[in-house]
């Protein structure tokens, strides 16, 4: 699920217009531009590889019974999981020993970190009782990347020459989700449940198709979308944000699945970040506020916001102060207790 604040919206602007004038891919974001470099220079930022691993994940990430959390010094924070979920600790908590780390994105059942080097490290399973190991954490191979995204069983990741590899397709939970091989031109990516979506620097979005009819609901429609600086990938839908601020949404075609208004969206303006969860969809404003479909959850109070995340029960958002803040859930496994959290990133 992806979560941008504004600094890191400003670079992916001028990396967009850098990349539409030159039709350069990837690359260009590692040896960088002059023209848009120099601009950044003058304003004290730099490219880098933690500002584009913020297209993907970013310092803060949620999902179904844990929430991870990446430090000014590379190190990851993640909630404990409580005795008494249903699911147990699969291991997707298990990152106290990792260094070096500049991206973080939670999975349904495990944790993914991008390291400054260009490779992934994964939690490992260490209770597959479920059977949900699917592959997914295979990934101590990979290279050359610049952002990951988790899903609920894959893992995607971006090369630096605009290509996506992607593991999770060895076990029962294969819906087409990792056929990701021939893509190309790709700026950002977004894991959701049964799918993977991917921006490809002309602002227009691709995405993988679902195999089983069953778990399509009408969340790969983004064939037509256009001007999209940002994509997050949920469980039933995919919400898209435009350069003008706005945000865009596929539509929920699945008689089967229940529409709990995550898709309406269509009035938003000013965002700056978007993501998407299983049942809503939540976005920051540009005066660091929040907005979301939901109407159980309580945002008034949230101010000076610069990233969020949308699990499956819940909302975390950072705080400019490198706090972080929660809604409560109504299945509460642990995931929410980040109050004392302190020093989290928050210029990737």
């Amino acid at each position: 699920m992806i979560l941008m604040n504004r600094k890191v919206m400003e670079i992916i602007m001028k990396k967009f217009m850098c990349l539409m004038l030159t039709f350069v891919m990837m690359v260009v974001f590692l040896t960088g531009c002059s023209s848009t470099n120099d601009e950044a220079s003058n304003q004290g930022e730099t490219t880098s590889l933690e500002d584009l691993s913020s297209l993907s994940d970013t310092v803060i990430s949620t999902e179904y019974i844990h929430t991870v959390g990446l430090k000014s010094d590379g190190t990851v924070v993640s909630t404990s999981i409580s005795d008494d979920c249903y699911w147990g600790d699969n291991g997707q908590t298990e990152v106290s020993d990792w260094t070096d780390i500049v991206a973080v994105s939670a999975g349904g059942y495990h944790t993914v970190g991008l390291k400054s080097d260009g490779t992934v490290v994964s939690t490992s399973f260490t209770n597959n009782d479920y059977g949900y190991d699917n592959g997914q954490t295979e990934v101590s191979d990979w290279t050359d990347i610049v952002a990951v995204s988790a899903g609920f069983f894959h893992t995607v990741g971006l090369k630096s020459d605009g290509t996506v590899v992607a593991a999770g397709e060895s076990g029962d939970y294969s819906y087409g989700q990792t056929e990701v091989s021939d893509w190309t031109d790709i700026v950002a990516v977004s894991a959701g449940e049964y799918h993977t979506v991917g921006l490809k620097s002309d602002g227009t979005v691709v995405s993988t198709s679902v195999t089983d009819s069953d778990y399509d609901y009408g969340q790969t429609d983004v064939s037509d979308w256009t001007d999209i600086v940002a994509i997050s990938a949920g469980m039933a839908h995919t919400v898209g944000l435009k350069s003008d601020g706005t945000v865009v949404s596929t539509s929920i075609t699945n008689g089967d699945y229940d529409d709990y208004g995550q898709t309406e969206v269509s009035d938003w303006t000013d965002i700056v970040t978007i993501s998407a969860g299983h049942f809503d969809t939540v976005g920051i404003k540009s005066d660091g506020t929040v907005v979301s479909t939901s109407n159980s959850d309580d945002f008034s109070d949230w101010t000076d916001i610069v990233a969020v995340s949308a699990g499956t029960w819940h909302t975390v958002g950072l705080k400019s102060d490198g706090t972080v803040v929660s809604t409560s859930s109504s299945y509460e496994y642990g995931q929410t207790e980040v109050g004392d959290w302190t020093d989290i990133a928050t210029d990737n």
